[in-house]
């Protein structure tokens, strides 16, 4: 009769150590939400990198789509984060769906920048100052690699964050053409003493009319908000500023990407009012 409970135990144990046996799966399938392209650049003089991620309804023949140009778009920058955020925007019906190039960033002191006589600034950057040939290498390069690859449909937004964000200002003031709309995140207006921003009224004097821009700055406080400011108060009524209290330097990126996508290519449809899908971004008057 004693060996009876052991007997028991032993069963007990038995059927235990099988419910803990792992289950049965099939082979992993990879996630696939890109593919990264190598052009041989005759701008830049190297190798460089750019990474796509089509809408999951690509395959769909006939159908054209915008295209967000990221800068920096690398796979260990912010092309995953920003990819997901369209498909999500898109999945929700907040944006229309884009696809999203991410031109990865190699040397952003030369390649975000515009040209310094600052001492200072070159002892620290000798190779600050190249934004020019970087843009070249985005009019000349990039944009005609997508649109000979790719089905787009003449829609192209820009986005950058800090020094992304400069260029993405000085690009509207510069060549504003090259995209049809564009959202500056952030940027990094202190950049060589406010270089941009005193360049501006030269730059904007009888102009055409220009493409859409979103100019969205964080609560540093301060002398950066004063920065941010002077430059907002030299834009056209027709752009829009988007002050958020809410957020800092390292936070505001990924906080107003989904909002900077809605502004970039906003739906057909406007999504139901209860869904809170808002653009903190007026028109200045």
């Amino acid at each position: 009769m004693r060996r009876l409970p052991i007997a028991i135990l032993l069963a007990v144990a038995s059927t235990a150590c099988a419910a803990q046996e792992p289950p049965a799966t099939s082979a992993a399938t990879p996630i696939v939400i890109g593919e990264s392209r190598v052009l041989d650049s005759a701008v830049m003089g190297t190798k460089r990198t750019i990474n796509v991620s089509l809408p999951p309804d690509y395959a769909e023949e006939g159908k054209t789509y915008p295209v967000l140009y990221l800068l920096d778009g690398g796979v260990d920058q912010d092309f995953l984060t920003v990819t997901g955020a369209m498909r999500l925007d898109a999945m929700w019906g907040r944006s229309r769906d884009a696809i999203v190039v991410g031109i990865q960033s190699v040397d952003r002191r030369a390649e975000l920048t515009g040209p310094t006589s600052d001492p200072d600034l070159l002892a620290t950057y000798p190779t600050a100052g190249q934004s020019e040939q970087f843009r070249r290498f985005l009019g000349d390069e990039v944009v005609p690699f997508v649109e000979s690859h790719y089905r787009t449909n003449g829609e192209s937004g820009v986005i950058g964050e800090s020094l992304a964000g400069l260029f993405v200002l000085e690009t509207w003031l510069r060549q504003p053409r090259l995209f049809t709309r564009y959202v500056a995140i952030s940027p990094s207006l202190w950049w060589d003493h406010e270089k941009l921003t005193r360049l501006a009224p030269q730059l904007l004097r009888g102009s055409d009319i220009r493409p859409p821009l979103a100019l969205v700055t964080e609560n540093e406080g301060g002398e950066m908000a004063a920065v941010a400011d002077r430059f907002a108060a030299l834009l056209p009524g027709s752009a829009c500023h988007a002050p958020q209290t809410a957020y800092g330097h390292a936070t505001i990126y990924h906080a107003m990407t989904p909002a900077a996508l809605q502004f970039l290519f906003p739906p057909e449809q406007a999504p139901p009012p209860e869904y809170g899908f808002e653009v903190p971004c007026s028109p200045r008057s």
